[in-house]
């Protein structure tokens, strides 16, 4: 087992998790109303900027934890040759993930949760071939 990527993927697990509980506590926190996704940006943001804005905050924790999942497999070598489908199932279920995220934060005005989805198609039919 490589120790190396091992290490990666938890470093950058913890990464993408202090990067969303401190994204909360020190910025979002401020810029809600009530419970649920930010909307209030003051005089600065409208509030499709502030949604997008969390979107993409934690769209880095959710594509950092498939990466780490793929350098998990990547550090079994007995895995190898099941390393491009798991892999492919990892990138695809978090840009899948990612999508509705970007939907649902965004209330689907913002396009980016279709190019991701379609990325996600692609992947799932790249899988399948």
């Amino acid at each position: 087992m490589n120790l190396y990527f091992v290490a990666a993927a938890v470093l950058l697990t913890l990464v993408g998790a202090v990067h969303s509980v401190f994204g909360e506590r020190l910025i979002f926190r401020r810029m809600r109303s009530g419970a649920g996704i930010p909307t209030n940006g003051g005089s600065v943001l409208r509030e499709p900027h502030v949604r997008i804005l969390w979107v993409s905050w934690h769209l880095v924790t959710i594509l950092g934890a498939g990466l780490a999942f793929g350098l998990v497999w990547l550090a079994m070598p007995e895995n190898f040759a099941l390393l491009r489908s798991s892999l492919s199932v990892a990138i695809g279920a978090s840009i899948t993930a990612s999508a509705l995220l970007v939907f649902v934060g965004t209330k689907g005005k913002h396009l980016g949760w279709a190019g991701l989805l379609g990325v996600a198609l692609l992947i799932g039919a790249g899988w399948l071939a």
